[in-house]
């Protein structure tokens, strides 16, 4: 859910994403429809760093509040 939502603050589209983190848009998918976190660290790793060069920030879970992304100042949006 919070890729879902990282891609809805950079305004980029699943297909964007897969070419950031060099994995197939078949696999993104795959991922984003899991109900549980599901996937190969490596592939996991690659979206998380492809959203954090982009400008995203993830924000842990922290005082009772879930998990969150936000961009970060600066923010790269790789266009």
């Amino acid at each position: 859910m919070l890729q879902s939502l990282a891609l809805a603050l950079l305004d980029v589209n699943q297909t964007k994403l897969s070419e950031w983190a060099a994995i197939s848009v078949a696999t993104l998918k795959r991922i984003e429809g899991a109900s549980e976190i599901r996937g190969a660290a490596d592939t996991l790793w690659k979206i998380q760093k492809a959203l954090e060069a982009a400008g995203v920030e993830f924000i842990p879970e922290e005082a009772g509040r879930g998990p969150g992304v936000r961009l970060t100042q600066g923010q790269d949006k790789r266009r």
